[in-house]
């Protein structure tokens, strides 16, 4: 057995309530948590759409280490306008450190804000992960000809452990954030879907603590998520761990890649 699996229940919860959740770093969780990769490498991807930009807007960067990998990926080819939004005041301060000295301005945006850009400002947009794609923002802030590349979460992503802490979730919300739908949604706001992708990935966590930290991470997973709420499912969850091995859930990803329609001449 390893030394983790010879720690109390109560020593693990503490250990994951103990890191801080900023940001998007998911470092923390090696050895204790994994998820498999999208088959496309965003970061990579995205590093290589920036490289043939000329303005480029990140939406909701989190800490902005995505964004910040991408950048690296396409030195030292980069846009000559740099920008990212954020809606979280602590994701927001870590990410304009982190990528003020590339030259990306980084200002607040909430999900259900206007962009605070002008008309046709980017020849690029992405996000990884946005709260909700705002489509009709997107297509506003594109110039004509200019690309949306993004990975989004999609349908019942992680939903085996949503269920284990909520119960059975209605079909209309396991179907919420579907790859279809969202099409239909650009395609609505003006956008021409080029390429639409999606993939199903195993995740596995090899003790409560990463559980107990993902859910203050990802906080709208078990929304009102604490320790105290939720003590006897996180118990019975950490005896199934140590009985049974890793709890194994699935996360759901899409990518997306968008074009607005070129101006006429």
């Amino acid at each position: 057995m390893t030394e983790r699996q010879h720690r109390t229940f109560e020593d693990l919860v503490a250990e994951g309530v103990a890191v801080p959740t900023e940001g998007w770093d998911f470092s923390w969780f090696e050895g204790r948590a994994t998820e498999a990769r999208p088959s496309w490498g965003y970061a990579r991807a995205a590093g290589a759409r920036l490289a043939g930009a000329t303005a480029a807007l990140d939406i909701d960067t989190g800490g902005g280490e995505v964004f910040d990998l991408a950048l690296g990926t396409a030195a030292p080819h980069r846009p000559r306008l740099l920008a990212a939004t954020e809606g979280w005041p602590s994701n927001l301060r870590k990410a304009g450190a982190r990528l003020g000295p590339r030259g990306v301005v980084v200002v607040a945006a909430a999900p259900d804000a206007p962009l605070p850009f002008a008309d046709e400002t980017f020849d690029l947009v992405l996000s990884r992960h946005p709260v909700r794609a705002n489509w009709t923002e997107i297509a506003r802030v594109l110039q004509p000809g200019g690309t949306y590349f993004a990975q989004h979460v999609g349908p019942a992503s992680v939903y085996e452990l949503i269920e284990y802490f909520l119960g059975p979730q209605p079909e209309a919300a396991r179907r919420g954030r579907h790859p279809d739908s969202e099409r239909s949604e650009a395609e609505a706001a003006g956008l021409e879907v080029v390429d639409l992708r999606a993939e199903r990935l195993r995740m596995e966590f090899h003790d409560i603590a990463a559980v107990v930290h993902f859910l203050r991470k990802v906080v709208w997973l078990v929304p009102g998520f604490t320790v105290e709420a939720y003590e006897p499912r996180l118990r019975s969850l950490h005896q199934r761990i140590e009985t049974d091995g890793p709890f194994v859930a699935h996360s759901s990803r899409h990518l997306f890649d968008a074009r607005k329609a070129a101006r006429r001449p």
